[in-house]
């Protein structure tokens, strides 16, 4: 512990310190193009200028690789790991989701994503985590957090895999449109930054199916009104068409997932300036690793009647001109593995650098950091990773990530 707290320690140090960082490239995300061999300077965990590099020796030299904004996952359960999905899940307690998400965080750190939006974990252990990090107790991403989802009895943020006499319901659950305002109320009180709720079935809980609403319009549109009351956006669990409209219709800020999302809604969503989040790279994972892992067999037989679809109706929807921010749902695949579904927003329609956009500019809108973050520029947080080849060309090359700022401080170099 003494030795962690000495590396805390020189960590705030240099963040308080001016450093020089030269980048061969650095990627404009908002103009989709290069600034070439720029000194981007850091003090007290902010960018202070960026400009053309001088002639002295910077502190970090990074002439031979390409800088970019610190990249933001909107979808992501670091408390959570896919060897603890199915009934291996019962046995985890919420001490332990909370060190499981310390593990996590780091490696998302490390593979570049310097801030999270971590949508539904039991317990609070979302909470606890980003206020660890925020502390300096543990390292890992900026952190906005949900606490545990709002569902329905039974629904897909409900535990449906207890028999009857264990009496057991998620703490999330609320049941009709008062005792969902008190669920907002109750989730704020204990830390929430941001609300989640099920609006649909899913794909990993048991007994009910992605496509069929849960949550009625009248009580999404409660839940709405009471978050943004308190100051909170809402963020839409909907894989199925009616359960995206309704969602849009009560005013939901993002849908996550969208996975049977239709013409109607797709029109929708733009013209509401709904913010779409599909997280279509984890289908290779639960397809291909999902069973040795424990996810349940009625688990992957949905995916198998899912996924293909989810990934056209990305495409369509991008077609169509909505909003589209990145998130991957992880949790569901191996932390650290985000960056892989930049390489499956391209091949279903998204240029690199509007793949890159929603994990920064985009992403920065949604999550509500837009004055803070998602771009390299005088003013905000030093949150800067850089790579070996360039990304406009090779979107993959964002897997290797080498070097990552966050605030200032260096985390992996």
């Amino acid at each position: 512990m003494k030795t962690f707290a000495l590396l805390m320690m020189f960590a705030q140090a240099a963040a308080s310190a001016v450093t020089v960082v030269r980048c061969g490239k650095l990627l404009d995300v908002a103009a989709g193009s290069y600034r070439t061999n720029v000194d981007v300077t850091v003090k007290d965990g902010k960018f202070t200028s960026v400009a053309v590099a001088g002639a002295g020796k910077p502190d970090v030299d990074l002439s031979a690789q390409t800088c970019l904004p610190g990249l933001i996952d909107v979808h992501d359960h670091l408390t959570a790991d896919p060897e603890h999905s199915g009934y291996k899940g019962l046995g985890i307690s919420v001490p332990r989701m909370a060190l499981t998400g310390a593990k996590n965080a780091k490696l998302t750190l490390e593979a570049g994503f310097t801030t999270v939006r971590d949508l539904g974990a039991e317990g609070y252990a979302d909470v606890a985590l980003r206020d660890a990090i925020e502390a300096g107790d543990v390292v890992g991403p900026r952190l906005v957090v949900s606490g545990p989802a709002l569902g329905i009895t039974g629904g897909h943020c409900d535990e449906t895999l207890l028999a009857p006499e264990f009496k057991f319901r998620a703490t999330g659950v609320a049941d009709g449109p008062w005792a969902a305002r008190t669920k907002v109320r109750e989730v704020v009180k204990y830390g929430a930054d941001v609300i989640k709720v099920c609006a649909s079935g899913g794909v990993m809980s048991k007994g009910d199916q992605p496509g069929t609403p849960q949550y009625t319009v009248e009580e999404l549109k409660a839940i709405v009104e009471e978050a943004h009351k308190l100051g909170r956006k809402v963020a839409a669990h909907a894989h199925g068409a009616q359960s995206i409209k309704d969602s849009i219709h009560s005013g939901i800020d993002s849908i996550e997932h969208a996975s049977f999302i239709d013409a109607e809604g797709i029109a929708l969503a733009k013209q509401h300036g709904t913010t779409l989040v599909f997280d279509i790279y984890n289908d290779d994972y639960i397809l291909a690793e999902g069973l040795k892992a424990g996810m349940l067999p009625e688990s992957i037989e949905k995916e198998k009647k899912l996924g293909k679809i989810q990934r056209e109706n990305f495409r369509k929807a991008y077609l169509g001109g909505t909003r589209l921010a990145f998130g991957t749902d992880g949790g569901v695949y191996p932390h650290g593995g985000n960056a892989k579904q930049f390489a499956v927003m391209v091949e279903f329609g998204m240029k690199p650098i509007e793949a890159i956009r929603a994990a920064t500019v985009t992403a920065a809108g949604l999550v509500g950091v837009s004055d803070v973050n998602g771009v390299v520029a005088q003013g905000k947080l030093a949150d800067l990773i850089a790579v070996e080849g360039d990304p406009l060309k090779d979107v993959r090359v964002l897997e290797k990530v080498t070097f990552v700022m966050k605030g200032g401080v260096v985390f992996k170099r």
